[in-house]
This record gives C-alpha cells, structure tokens and sequence, in this order.
C-alpha cells in the first residue's frame, strides 16, 4: 500500500492533476472516480496504471478487480493520501491515469464543434458532453480554450472523451479542415438569425464563443454566417454550454438523426 506522497506516482498523479503543461509533456491525463474509470476500461482506452483507497464501494471493487484481471497495473492507496489527490468533494476512492491517444478524426466530415474561448471547464465539459450525444464527430479547441482533459473538464464531460476525437489546433490548421470538408462555418451570436430559420443539414462547424468575450475575431472572420437561439426578451443570454447544447441538438432535429448518428 503506497502512503507515502513521495511515491512516484503519487507525484506525477499531483503534477496531472495540477497543469496543463504536464499532461501534455507526459502525454497523459487523470481520470477520478469509478463511473469515468469504467469508462475508459470499456472504451478500450490506454491506462498507465490505477489508484484505489481502503474503502470501496462494491462497484469500485469490481471496477479493481477488472482492471487487474486485465493486468492493468493498480494500488492501493491510504484513505487520507487519496483523499489529499481528490479533486473532488466527496472522493470515489479511485483514479486512473491515462495515455493521451485521442480517436482518429473521420472522413468525410459533417459536423463539428469548435469551441472558441471557452475558459470555464464546466461549460467546456457539458460542450463535450452534447457533442457526443449529437453525433459531432470532431472537437477542435483553438488557442485559448481551456485544456479539454483538464479534471473539472473530464468530470463534466461524463465519458464523451472516450467517444470524441478531441484536438487543440491553430487557426490556420482549422481553416484547412474547413477547406478539406468544405464546411460552412456558423457561429453563436446573439444578433445572428434563428438557428429555427436556418438551414443546418449541409456540412458545417459550429463555433460556440467564450462565457466574457465571446467568440475570437479568428473565429468572427472564419465564420459564414450568424446564429442565435431565441430566446424571452427578458432573458439576456444562454451561458456557453447551454447554447451550445441547444443548437447541436437542433442539428440534429433537421438532419432527423437519432443519438447513434443514423436514419
């Protein structure tokens, strides 16, 4: 049982947990608590190795009995070091961390998201999260936006990072996909037309602006045309990860897709 914070994998469990630079230089990520773990086991996803407390609950001892049977390497950790790495308020008692190999991006694309700006991780993470369940089939994150493995993002995203190519890019690399797709691009804009007057079932991308500034004036000059979700003249605006949702979902509504993406 580890109970030491020098262990080394505590160490570098505090230094994923903390920056975003880490993540990247050791191309690896955290995930917190038994329901995101399943999912990644069930996703097939690569694990460097799992972390659990003393107590467990049921289901967080089967979920450490399948990681071992898949030989992953797992152990276990005491009550009040796990506690001290969990950031959350009430701990699972088990985290795993994760190689970074996000899903291969297809082709032909359709639809994507590009979340532009978006600072807040919980906005981030709802983003994600209906994208996956509107068969967007790519995220690309400008400069900007906050790193999408990030804890507060993974909790908030439920799973939809096993289940989306996600990829941070420059502008320019996203103009190229825009060019190779032949995507028209809308943004999110209050003063934009109703996304109930507008056309989505060609091939688009979908930029969804930061909570302050709103979208970048990259994404401003990228885009071919507004959208807004009306809303009561008493109603100001929709944070990011609500408007966002609503106008995925309403691309979904006039392709007459199901959640799986078909007919």
């Amino acid at each position: 049982m580890i109970t030491s914070a020098q262990n080394s994998k505590i160490k570098l469990v505090r230094a994923l947990l903390g920056r975003v630079k880490e993540r990247r230089e050791a191309n690896a990520f955290v995930v917190e608590g038994v329901r995101l773990v399943e999912e990644a086991v069930n996703s097939n996803w690569g694990l460097r190795f799992a972390l659990y407390g003393e107590t467990l609950s049921e289901r967080g001892k089967l979920l450490v009995e399948r990681l071992e049977s898949r030989n992953v390497d797992v152990e276990m950790v005491s009550d009040s070091l796990m506690e001290s790495l969990s950031e959350t308020e009430t701990p699972q008692g088990t985290l795993a961390v994760l190689e970074f190999n996000p899903l291969p991006i297809p082709d032909p694309l359709s639809f994507i998201l590009i979340p532009d700006q978006i600072r807040d991780p919980g906005n981030l993470g709802t983003l994600l999260r209906s994208a996956a369940a509107t068969s967007v089939q790519a995220v690309l994150l400008p400069p900007e936006t906050t790193d999408a493995f990030a804890p507060k993002v993974m909790r908030a995203g439920m799973g939809a990072h096993f289940r989306l190519p996600i990829r941070s890019m420059r502008w320019a690399e996203i103009e190229q996909i825009r060019k190779s797709a032949n995507l028209q691009i809308y943004i999110a804009d209050m003063d934009g037309q109703s996304c109930w007057e507008t056309d989505l079932r060609q091939p688009l991308a979908l930029i969804v602006g930061g909570e302050a500034e709103g979208a970048s004036e990259q994404a401003r000059k990228l885009a071919t045309q507004k959208i807004s979700v009306p809303m009561d003249g008493h109603v100001e605006s929709l944070n990011a990860g609500v408007a966002g949702s609503v106008l995925m979902f309403e691309v979904v509504r006039q392709r007459g897709l199901n959640t799986k993406g078909t007919k």
